[in-house]
């Protein structure tokens, strides 16, 4: 029997892993912004606008899914999120008009994606036991941090091969398909399931990590300072990672006049899922707080030396630097939500404390192609950034540290 729970276990981890995996299609919009203005002669503007929409409507039906998820089964959310991430990029295929790939991709595949975020994480979390919430998290989401390593060049070579059209349908195809196998083998562990313990004690390692919080409802959470500063740091790390993925390729033409700006995003990539596995593993041990201080500095100086990287081998360096601290911080956060609001409706706590990722990704690279507009350079960029994480390092140090299970959640 216990075999048998931990065969389901694992099946259900690497499902979860699979649609998280799938949901990273969104990163290779930058292959097909390029390929839209070359072929279809949009506008850059034109050309961005879906992805812009995408990340929103990613972020609103993450909330609403959530709480479904919580209620309906990871089963349910995730069949509509294969379908919605397919049909989008599908239809997307069969139209040259911005205003109808708004809908297409922007609406329909940003909402299957958002659905899909909040579909993996929780079922795979119930199956195991507290102490592994870390590295649970860290296995998920680094699907996600791995997918443009794969999706880009797949794209690239469609794109080449077959044009803009057929790139969007091959693709929408394989992920509705695909989508649809993980997402039957999504499940929640049967009412009354307790996953097997270490056999080792870790009580003197890291405490509160023993067992899940009492759980708390959107509303109850909302209440607790806790959320708000978790949320503000999230908003300020997310930004200094998604300005870099935004802007890598023209930072390397701009700062060390370099081409081949595209390997800085798969590099970017590679150590962003490294960060998403390693993160979550090593917050098991230290505690989520005292690594989510750890990622924070180690971001700001890095982003306080960026503009100092004037070699394509430090730039290189910056950005696996970054890239491993922004996937880190995807892995710690699932767990921290766990860790302070409990497991039994984390998919719409989650969905509410993720809104702060759609934040950062407006203020992040927004706030970076205004610097650039102003100044021709990131220098200042760099800067604010590393200003904002001054902030979240000082926010950690506002965390009770205690082993009651009572108080962890209420610093």
């Amino acid at each position: 029997m216990k075999d048998k729970s931990s065969t389901k276990a694992w099946t259900v981890l690497l499902a979860a892993t699979g649609l998280t995996f799938l949901t990273g299609i969104l990163y290779i919009w930058s292959i097909l912004n390029k390929a839209l203005i070359t072929d279809y002669h949009w506008s850059s503007k034109q050309a961005s606008l879906p992805y812009t929409v995408a990340i929103i409507f990613f972020v609103i039906f993450m909330i609403i899914f959530g709480r479904l998820q919580d209620t309906k089964g990871p089963r349910f959310t995730a069949t509509f999120s294969a379908s919605f991430m397919g049909i989008g990029l599908i239809l997307s295929g069969f139209t040259t008009s911005p205003m109808v790939m708004l809908i297409t991709f922007g609406v329909i595949t940003g909402a299957g994606i958002g659905v899909g975020c909040i579909s993996s994480m929780p079922p795979a979390v119930k199956w195991f036991p507290p102490e592994k919430k870390g590295l649970i998290t860290g296995i998920v989401v680094a699907g996600a941090g791995m997918a443009s390593v794969f999706f880009a060049p797949v794209t690239n070579y469609l794109l080449k091969t077959f044009g803009v059209s057929k790139a969007f349908i091959f693709n929408g195809i394989g992920v509705l398909v695909i989508g649809l196998i993980f997402a039957l083998l999504l499940q929640n562990p049967p009412e009354g399931y307790i996953p097997s313990r270490e056999s080792k004690a870790k009580s003197s390692i890291q405490p509160p990590l023993q067992s899940f919080a009492k759980d708390l409802n959107v509303k109850e959470m909302l209440k607790t300072s806790s959320f708000y500063k978790l949320w503000l740091m999230l908003v300020f790390a997310s930004s200094a990672g998604l300005m870099l993925i935004g802007h890598a390729a023209n930072i390397a033409k701009v700062q060390v006049n370099w081409e081949g700006g595209y390997l800085l995003v798969v590099l970017l990539a590679i150590f962003n899922a490294l960060g998403r596995l390693l993160g979550g593993t090593i917050s098991d041990k230290i505690g989520r707080i005292n690594l989510m201080r750890i990622i924070f500095s180690l971001q700001a100086l890095n982003m306080l030396l960026f503009s100092h990287y004037q070699s394509v081998t430090l730039l290189a360096l910056g950005v696996a630097i970054a890239g491993m601290n922004y996937g880190a911080t995807f892995s710690v956060y699932p767990a921290t939500a766990v860790d302070f609001y409990g497991i039994k409706n984390f998919g719409a706590n989650y969905g509410v404390l993720f809104t702060a990722w759609g934040v950062g990704g407006i203020i992040g690279p927004m706030m970076a192609a205004a610097v650039f507009d102003a100044t021709k350079t990131y220098n200042m960029s760099y800067v604010i950034a590393c200003l904002l994480l001054l902030v979240s390092i000082i926010t950690t140090f506002t965390f009770r540290t205690s082993s009651s299970k009572t108080d962890k959640r209420l610093p």
